[in-house]
């Protein structure tokens, strides 16, 4: 975990690492079952399969996908299991060849040195490893016997093959990569530019570049159609923006994303106050990219529930030029600041734009106020009277 590790304090855990266990939860009401947790992971339950079958079509799949003990476990057996049936077969050929009895004779044998399962064992792992300590051999006399050599080999090859394609698959898997991609672990909604607007922040924790990043954001809830079917988890697309446009993020740097919240967006009458009881809302945001140094496309996810979901607050800024160069502060990653925003939903906003210009009004007179009375408690050190001037 980066936080145990010291790269990022404590108090700021990303949400792409668990949630501060310390934080307390009194909640009145049962929290709402993530659809995506905040490391990524999907959390559905997939039950009652009956084509279990269809895992097998696709074997190199399965492998990769088993857990660490079950991948070394199934690595050891298939080689263990492959030189015990052709030791079988070695002592089969050496049995039949009459090679296993003590003879005086000039008869010359299948394979040399064969006497016992043992040395049958042992020749099977020198054909397949391809070791050859000189002492056993194939002879001419059996053309089985070379017939079974060449099955062995190719065997060997092919379970060398799999085996060592499925464990260096599991060690480059794309997953990997997003355990550095990192997202703020509370969503804002704030104003920017006269809109409402949903925003996170999303960074990349080491130098080397995630190409063609994208960025993508659903709404996930419950709901019922006019003909009254419940549908439970139903997604909704939403579209993204950044500074330069579109989903594309040139991710070098931690970058604010946000989403205008219009007419078009299913955010549309959401207010502050559902923030706290709308319990079927479920915003995921999902990162895919190229990772430059392997070549693997990579996705990052996480979710935001409706109560991390902070109304009229903005995200602080965290780089600075210092030196010549860029520096960036991961531990205000997270942090916000409350700024003016209107309570009502955007729809409102819409509708009666004098809200906003109330809004503005206050905030610039705000300043102005504070000045004044400060102004006011001022109490001049010197006092001149009328006298004093005659």
């Amino acid at each position: 975990m980066l936080s145990r590790k010291g790269i990022i304090p404590e108090e700021y855990v990303l949400t792409r690492l668990a949630e501060d266990p310390a934080e307390p939860r009194y909640r009145a009401r049962e929290r709402r079952a993530r659809f995506v947790s905040k490391k990524g992971n999907c959390n559905v339950a997939h039950k009652n399969i009956r084509e279990q079958g269809r895992f097998l079509q696709d074997v190199f799949t399965t492998l990769v996908d088993l857990k660490w003990p079950h991948t070394l476990l199934i690595f050891t057996m298939s080689f263990l299991c492959s030189w015990l049936l052709f030791a079988m077969v070695w002592w089969l050929i050496a049995f039949a060849h009459g090679d296993l009895a003590p003879s005086e004779g000039t008869t010359v044998p299948c394979v040399t040195s064969i006497h016992s399962f043992s040395s049958a064992f042992l020749f099977s792992i020198e054909v397949q490893v391809t070791i050859g300590f000189g002492g056993r051999m194939v002879t001419e006399e059996c053309p089985l016997a070379i017939l079974i050599l060449i099955m062995q080999n190719i065997v060997g090859l092919m379970i060398n093959a799999i085996m060592l394609g499925c464990i260096f698959m599991k060690t480059a898997q794309a997953h990997r990569r997003a355990e550095t991609l990192i997202f703020s672990k509370h969503a804002v909604i704030t104003l920017r530019h006269g809109r409402l607007c949903f925003m996170l922040r999303v960074g990349d924790l080491r130098k080397s570049m995630i190409i063609s990043a994208t960025i993508h954001m659903q709404v996930v809830r419950k709901t019922t159609s006019p003909e009254g079917e419940v549908v439970p988890l139903h997604q909704v697309d939403i579209p993204m923006e950044n500074g330069v446009g579109g989903n594309s993020i040139f991710l070098v740097a931690p970058l604010i994303i946000y989403h205008v919240i219009d007419s078009n967006s299913p955010l549309y009458d959401l207010a502050p106050s559902d923030l706290h009881h709308h319990q079927d809302l479920e915003i995921i945001v999902i990162l895919e990219g190229v990772v430059e140094t392997t070549g693997i496309t990579t996705q990052a996810r996480t979710s935001y529930l409706a109560d991390e979901i902070l109304w009229g607050q903005r995200f602080v800024p965290i780089v600075a030029e210092e030196d010549g160069r860029y520096s960036v502060d991961y531990s205000k990653f997270g942090n916000t600041v409350k700024v003016p925003t209107p309570l009502c939903t955007a729809r409102q906003l819409d509708e009666d734009r004098s809200l906003l210009d109330a809004l503005t009004l206050a905030s610039a007179r705000g300043p102005l106020r504070k000045r004044s009375v400060a102004v006011a408690k001022v109490k001049p050190k010197f006092s001149i009277s009328p006298d004093s001037l005659s």
